[in-house]
């Protein structure tokens, strides 16, 4: 199982870097040419979204990017740490105004109509959106 890990400070301008990177290594990892702008529209909304709540709640720590080749899937884990995703998840987020808890909602339906194997998890301590594509084996090449 090979991994790569990102860190990034939480601005804008990174994203694009994390979504150039996905793609470049689901493309080795094996996932159809066909998928690979799904890839990276959901990293870049997973990261978009991971930004924004540390930037929301002026959270210092990097953003955290994994993406991981294993047998016959490509599994890419897109970590926050703002207390927010916990919030975000019960339902309940007074601190949020009405347009930021919208754009919030607005990503993770993009990325669920992106992914058809995601899963969203929150704590105390932030959030991690893993998102799974299928691998096709690489031909041997002599």
């Amino acid at each position: 199982m090979a991994t790569v890990e990102l860190r990034f400070s939480a601005l804008p301008e990174h994203v694009r870097t994390a979504r150039l990177v996905a793609a470049a290594v689901a493309r080795r990892a094996g996932v159809d040419e066909a998928v690979l702008d799904e890839v990276r529209l959901a990293v870049g909304e997973a990261c978009t979204r991971a930004v924004g709540l540390h930037l929301s709640n002026g959270v210092e720590a990097p953003v955290r990017v994994s993406l991981t080749e294993e047998e016959k899937k490509f599994s890419i884990e897109v970590g926050d740490e703002s207390p927010t995703s916990a919030t975000l998840a019960s339902g309940s987020h007074p601190e949020m105004d009405d347009e930021a808890e919208g754009e919030d909602e607005m990503g993770l339906a993009v990325i669920s109509g992106l992914v058809d194997d995601v899963e969203v998890t929150t704590s105390e301590s932030g959030g991690v959106i893993r998102m799974s594509w299928p691998t096709s084996p690489q031909p041997l090449v002599s």
